[in-house]
């Protein structure tokens, strides 16, 4: 599963391997207020983005990390639920949303996710109130599909992708 060491690449935008010298850079964001607002609601420690964000997870859920033009901007997972499909996260740094770049990283990965390891269904699960995500997994070609009310930082809405030609 994954992509191993490859980079997915689509003109000045790149998808890359998430590795252990990226500490700091994702222990920096992960403490930001305005990137762990939407992601788990409190900062995380050190500890947990090593073990969790810098690819030690891998081949279960595979850490991304989003460049623009070479400059790392965003982080992105994608983990597998069954052979047909699984779910992903990303998250951009502030100042790169509203610019089209979060949905064009995410239709870079889901043509991966797709041609590669042939998931026919792809998930997504933005908070509610997180109106900026929405539009932008919206523009990638999710659709809602439900709210969940049971996360523990509050509601999300349950979006999907479904390629039903395979």
């Amino acid at each position: 599963m994954g992509v191993g060491n490859s980079t997915l690449i689509d003109g000045e935008l790149s998808l890359r391997p998430a590795a252990p010298e990226d500490l700091d850079l994702l222990a920096t964001w992960f403490a930001d207020p305005e990137v762990y607002g939407w992601w788990g609601s409190e900062p995380l420690s050190r500890e947990t983005v090593a073990a969790k964000y810098t690819g030690a997870r891998r081949p279960t859920v595979e850490s991304l990390i989003v460049e623009q033009s070479g400059r790392p901007i965003g982080y992105a997972q994608f983990h597998a639920e069954d052979q047909r499909g699984g779910s992903l996260d990303m998250v951009l740094l502030p100042e790169f949303c509203d610019q089209g770049i979060g949905s064009r990283a995410a239709r870079l990965l889901v043509r991966h996710l797709r041609e590669r390891l042939g998931w026919r269904r792809i998930t997504v699960d933005p908070a509610v109130n997180n109106h900026r995500a929405i539009r932008a997994w919206e523009k990638a070609g999710f659709r809602a599909e439900r709210v969940v009310p049971d996360r523990s930082e509050g509601p999300s809405l349950l979006m999907s992708q479904e390629d039903r030609a395979q």
